[in-house]
């Protein structure tokens, strides 16, 4: 997480606005001092918490529901995004997307990837989405390979996606490359729509 945070501090300092998400793990959840951590790494970085999202999946909640709440609730007070991490892959209530102090809800890949072939996936996307958003949620959709699953997505009013259609996985070094090729681009494209 420290290597993370200090990384999206050099990508703004290099003018790039760009977030991190980091993945907890059961045993993360689990402790204590994991919200005193994080404060002390947001102090150190002298990041903004809001470019911070810390990312859960649905069966690490399920160790202690009690205590991962608490834990949180305490991270959310911080002002660090919260995330539930591949939703529909595990086997936890829905229950947890109303009580948990959540941002973000991001669909696993296995519904995104099958969703224009297969008519149940498509389903469970798009009633997805539209309950994230009923619940205030943010959705983003994992694993999108294609044009077409992007385009699908925008129609169905995603807020953002993640894959291999976007970028692989990449190097602190290439990541700053990368973001500001994609920049140029969209400034470009804005430019031509406003000429």
């Amino acid at each position: 997480m420290r290597e993370a945070l200090r990384s999206c501090a050099r990508w703004l300092e290099l003018g790039l606005d760009l977030t991190v998400a980091v993945n907890l793990s059961a045993r993360d959840l689990l402790d204590l001092h994991l919200p005193d951590e994080v404060r002390l790494l947001l102090s150190e970085t002298g990041l903004d918490p809001q470019r911070v999202e810390l990312e859960i999946t649905e069966n690490t909640i399920l160790s202690d529901p009690v205590r991962t709440r608490a834990i949180l609730s305490r991270l959310k007070e911080l002002g660090v995004r919260l995330a539930i991490d591949d939703f529909g892959s595990g086997y936890s209530s829905l229950g947890y997307l109303k009580r948990l102090p959540l941002d973000v809800l991001k669909i696993d890949k296995s519904f995104v990837m099958s969703m224009l072939a297969d008519d149940d996936s498509a389903a469970i996307v798009r009633s997805t989405i539209d309950l994230a958003h009923n619940l205030g949620l943010e959705v983003v959709a994992e694993g999108v390979a294609t044009e077409q699953i992007t385009a699908r997505l925008a129609s169905l009013r995603c807020d953002a996606a993640q894959g291999f259609y976007f970028a692989g996985p990449m190097a602190e070094a290439e990541v700053a490359s990368w973001a500001a090729e994609i920049n140029l681009l969209r400034a470009a494209a804005l430019e031509r729509m406003t000429a």
